[in-house]
């Protein structure tokens, strides 16, 4: 069977920043989107479900996925973390008649922008100070503190990378992005 290719969306931006929000407010609008489940090594939390959040591989399972080139793009984001988007996820989406929609970190954001070229819309979510970023990521209380200041040192890197998306979106007033990133989604997915 024949897959049709659907377009890519992708949102990217440095953990804490709200790209996860946004892509969840999309997804409950009626624009033929789906959301990729990337896959991790990374330990499954309380409220995540296998499949629905992540795919949650062992180390040696992401590292055979890696060799079998079962990935659209990976990487080890943390000493044996690692995450990535496998070829299969979107294949699975495409053959349902559905856009794909990608909330992943800046590198993996960019590289699936070259693999699909125009038909995707690479946006950047941007907090609206490393202050801010900081501060939502220490109101979590999901990290323990070593985690914690590695993602804030992770961000800040990551936030160097704003001007190489098609669009960024600064997250200072929710509903205000919200409403940014579903008019400029459903203005490339009319394209």
């Amino acid at each position: 069977m024949e897959t049709k290719q659907g377009k890519v969306v992708i949102f990217s931006a440095p953990s804490g920043a709200g790209k996860t929000t946004i892509v969840k407010h999309l997804l409950s609008l009626n624009l033929g989107l789906e959301f990729s489940v990337s896959a991790t090594t990374r330990i499954i939390r309380d409220e995540e479900t296998h499949g629905k959040d992540y795919y949650f591989l062992s180390l040696e399972e992401f590292k055979r996925g890696i060799e079998n080139r079962d990935f659209l793009e990976w990487q080890e984001v943390y000493k044996d973390h690692y995450y990535g988007t496998l070829k299969s996820e979107v294949d699975r989406i495409w053959q349902k008649g559905k856009h794909v929609i990608f909330d992943v970190d800046v590198v993996g954001g960019l590289n699936i922008k070259k693999i699909y070229g125009e038909k995707a819309l690479a946006v950047f979510v941007q907090p609206p100070s490393p202050d801010m970023l900081e501060e939502r990521l220490r109101n979590r209380s999901t990290e323990s503190e070593d985690n914690l200041h590695k993602r804030i040192d992770k961000a800040a890197h990551e936030l160097t990378f704003a001007s190489r998306f098609d669009r960024v979106i600064i997250n200072d007033d929710l509903q205000k992005a919200l409403n940014e990133a579903e008019i400029m989604v459903s203005d490339f997915l009319k394209k």
